[in-house]
């Protein structure tokens, strides 16, 4: 007979996230309420598809108490912004949990307007160091099955002993994804020093395009003083390789445009007139829009 108590385990998950409850908080914008949690030193972290820009942001912890935050940098390429609130409360940081793996029970903590939110399920998938979409690199691939909604974006992922996963994202229809703790790390160094983080700049619009056997990303425009069009690209340019490696569409050259491509020497293989040539240039930094 299996000595399993779904009461003591039921109490257990409850008693993960009401540990957690009070280093949470959660903020409205225009379009939905998502949930932020104290990471240290007084800064909060959270999704940063979340946070509009321009937008005043008011926090509400678990106390009820509500205090206005300044946003000090956010980072598309993880998905991770830095809140600092003003004369917040005294509020716990989460201590990094350990090694995770496939099966492992992950509980997402929650807050709406002050209220604690719990949800619960299990770590899916545990794989290497992978490229966002746009370009940063995400020290591990963690999905889990949970069912979490909008108001759990950006709230903590606790393992069964309450230690720190990462944060709760939201990738591509709504699948839910673990930005993994070190990541956050090293964003929230760079976001606090810097209030950005730098990502590679083109400065040419691109389009996919498959013409024959040619595929890659067509030059659809040039910014003037962008590094392409000082490297002699011309519109109509086809780019079909980055140092050697083909390129099959914009969506590949957007992803190797990441932080640590900045001030790098590349060679791109290009098509222009149905000739095959190389073009080199130096990565720019993007500009803050």
């Amino acid at each position: 007979m299996s000595d399993f108590n779904l009461s003591t385990f039921s109490d257990a998950i409850a008693d993960i996230a009401a540990a957690a409850a009070p280093a949470t908080a959660s903020f409205a914008t225009h379009h939905w309420t998502s949930t932020a949690f104290h990471w240290r030193d007084g800064y909060f972290v959270t999704a940063e598809e979340a946070v509009e820009a321009g937008e005043e942001i008011e926090l509400t912890f678990s106390s009820g108490e509500a205090v206005k935050a300044e946003l000090v940098g956010r980072d598309p390429s993880t998905g991770t912004a830095v809140l600092k609130p003003a004369g917040a409360p005294s509020v716990p940081s989460l201590v990094k949990a350990d090694a995770v793996r496939p099966g492992n029970l992950a509980v997402v903590a929650g807050n709406s307007d002050g209220t604690s939110l719990a949800t619960f399920g299990t770590v899916g998938e545990v794989g290497p160091a992978w490229r966002s979409m746009r370009g940063g690199t995400i020290d591990r691939r963690i999905n889990l099955a949970v069912n979490a909604g909008g108001r759990f974006e950006g709230g903590p992922v606790l393992d069964a002993k309450g230690g720190l996963i990462g944060m709760l994202l939201f990738g591509p229809r709504r699948r839910a994804l673990v930005m993994p703790y070190e990541t956050i790390e090293r964003a929230v160094t760079t976001l606090r020093e810097k209030g950005h983080v730098a990502r590679g700049y083109l400065g040419a619009g691109l389009h996919p395009v498959r013409n024959g056997d040619t595929q890659g990303a067509m030059v659809m425009s040039l910014d003037d003083n962008g590094p392409a069009k000082a490297a002699g690209l011309s519109l109509g340019d086809i780019i079909v390789s980055w140092n050697a490696e083909t390129v099959h569409g914009p969506r590949e050259l957007i992803r190797k445009l990441g932080p640590d491509s900045a001030g790098a020497l590349v060679t791109l293989g290009v098509v222009r007139g149905g000739e095959n040539r190389e073009v080199s240039l130096t990565i720019g930094e993007k500009p803050l829009s």
